[in-house]
């Protein structure tokens, strides 16, 4: 019988980045404002060492393994936010009736959409900033899972059902991610 060997990966910590562990709530402050989040799955140890987070797992499972690079990939993207940020772009796409869209507090209000007279919302996830010029939306914020669920609300929201995809293509569409 084989005993697999403990698993241990790192991720560096960029200058200007203060990260703070306490029972697995990781909390990363950086130029760009903070983000922290709680890991609870039991198998992996956090811990901070030197200018790195040191992630560790003893005698690992097939899940365990998966769980160690989902929880890095996390702690890299808290980084990432903190120090770039995100960036999502949109495109507001009308062929039949022009639609107006706005941002009003924590909801972005989509009028006349394919000539509807109620409006339809899509809502703004956390501390995501959403601002409208024209035909781009542009959606920043430093935590990827929020600004990801405001661009796909904003998405939902202008989907059209009943309707042949091929004459109708109205909506809002994400061209591109920084």
């Amino acid at each position: 019988m084989v005993v697999a060997a403990a698993i241990r990966e790192e991720i560096e910590i960029p200058e200007g980045v203060e990260v703070i562990i306490e029972n697995n709530l990781v909390s990363v402050k950086g130029p760009k404002g903070e983000d922290s989040r709680k890991f609870t799955y039991p198998n992996v140890d956090i811990e901070k060492m030197d200018d790195n987070v040191v992630l560790n797992t003893s005698f690992p499972k097939k899940e365990d393994k998966a769980m160690i690079g989902t929880t890095k990939a996390h702690i890299s993207n808290m980084i990432t936010g903190v120090t770039d940020g995100f960036q999502y772009n949109m495109k507001i796409v009308f062929a039949h009736f022009p639609m107006t869209v706005k941002v009003n507090g924590d909801k972005v209000v989509i009028d006349n959409f394919l000539g509807e007279r109620h409006p339809r919302y899509a809502k703004v996830v956390g501390d995501s900033k959403v601002s409208v010029k024209g035909d781009e939306v542009t959606i920043t914020g430093i935590n990827k899972e929020h600004v990801g669920q405001t661009m796909a609300n904003l998405e939902q929201a202008t989907k059209i059902k009943g309707r042949d995809p091929r004459v109708f293509q109205d909506g809002i569409y994400l061209i591109s991610k920084e």
